[in-house]
């Protein structure tokens, strides 16, 4: 049976890491649930009022658009969160 080959390189061996910890900016958590509650209450009360409150009834339907913006914002900031 033939000899394998030797190696004639050393195996990589990765940098050693510096342990940081990594924690989100205390700004972060209040702004992600603010953002997320205040998109739920737009639409909430959109669909209560009817669209009857003045500044609601002037973009109409876009009032969804609106609620769920917030709720997406909302999203992405909690993808920041550690």
């Amino acid at each position: 049976m033939p000899k394998s080959r030797v190696r004639k390189k050393s195996v990589y061996t990765p940098p050693p890491r510096t342990a940081k910890a990594k924690f989100s900016p205390p700004w972060l958590a209040p702004a992600m649930l603010a953002s997320l509650l205040l998109g739920l209450a737009w639409i909430a009360v959109f669909y209560i009022t009817g669209g009857s409150i003045p500044g609601m009834s002037v973009i109409g339907d876009w009032n969804l658009v609106v609620g769920f913006g917030f709720i997406i914002f909302g999203v992405v900031l909690s993808t920041k969160w550690r």
